[in-house]
């Protein structure tokens, strides 16, 4: 019986640890920030940890060419290629700060949420 409050404890301080943790990283995914390019650097695309466009920058002469589909599909590649970077930052921010938790199946919900962990298929 003894044993079995020492481990409820120990869950306990774990939980409480990862609040904190995840109130840090919360504070910290503003902060994070990453670039995607898309036509040579004509169009770049600027987003947050949260996920957030924060700027859009397009070369004068992809606007003057007036080829309005070839930029929509510039604009699109660079948001992506933006997100996923910034997504891999925030999957290593997220390892940092629970790799030495282990806490079961954290790294499942993580990767379920865009966020990295999930265990590796070998």
């Amino acid at each position: 019986m003894l044993k079995g409050l020492g481990n409820l404890a120990s869950l306990m301080k774990n939980a409480q640890e990862m609040q904190s943790r995840m109130s840090d990283m919360q504070e910290n995914l503003g902060k994070i920030r990453a670039e995607g390019s898309a036509g040579g650097g004509m169009v770049t695309v600027e987003v947050t940890g949260k996920q957030q466009i924060v700027s859009c920058k397009i070369e004068q002469s992809l606007i003057d060419d007036g080829d309005r589909e070839m930029l929509e599909d510039l604009v699109v590649s660079a948001t992506n290629q933006a997100l996923k970077k910034v997504q891999e930052a925030t999957a290593t921010e997220m390892a940092g700060l629970t790799g030495d938790m282990n806490l079961p199946g954290l790294g499942d919900a993580l990767s379920q949420l865009g966020l990295g962990g999930g265990n590796p298929k070998t």
